[in-house]
């Protein structure tokens, strides 16, 4: 089965939350680029645009101008690590929770014949838990990689892995997947 792994957010702003996870982000992509397998990264952020009054995108007008990821800020940048691991790989640009929504990631799985999804990032329980549902929801079989996330609380994190597990997909550890895709 074609397998895809998605990293899904990590930039600057989340820097704080992926003390744990980054080292397991990192292990997966290296391991999916050792083995030639595709890799895709997400960044979100908001244009000028849809952070000026009116506000029309609802994650600013939940966040604010003030609370929402600038394009081009610092905190809007991949964090070191990931940018270099993103290397010569498709990075998304998206500007809600779901990668799905307002952007090509639907057409770059469908064009290379993705039928499964690994997923990795941040924030457990708002972007990555969006996107996997949402590509489980696509018909994509979905593994959520519960020590390569990262969000603010052990209680949001655990919330987001119970719900998934529960109906959309495998929740697995990086060891796991590495394992598995063997």
């Amino acid at each position: 089965m074609k397998t895809t792994l998605l990293v899904v957010d990590m930039q600057g702003t989340f820097t704080s939350l992926t003390e744990k996870c980054l080292p397991n982000i990192l292990a997966l992509s290296s391991h999916f680029k050792f083995h030639q397998l595709p890799r895709i990264f997400t960044q979100h952020g908001h244009t000028k645009e849809e952070l000026t009054p009116p506000l029309k995108n609802q994650l600013v007008k939940r966040w604010g101008p003030s609370g929402s990821i600038a394009r081009g800020s610092a905190d809007w940048e991949l964090m070191p690590d990931i940018a270099k691991a993103a290397q010569d790989c498709p990075i998304i640009p998206k500007n809600t929770y779901d990668a799905f929504i307002n952007t090509n990631l639907a057409d770059v799985l469908q064009e290379t014949g993705i039928e499964r999804v690994v997923v990795c990032g941040v924030m457990t329980d708002c972007c990555v838990d969006t996107t996997a549902r949402s590509a489980f929801n696509r018909g994509l079989e979905t593994w959520l990689v519960s020590d390569a996330c990262g969000t603010g609380t052990k209680k949001q994190h655990e919330s987001a892995l119970n719900g998934f597990g529960f109906a959309f997909g495998d929740l697995l550890e990086t060891a796991e997947v590495i394992e598995r895709l063997k």
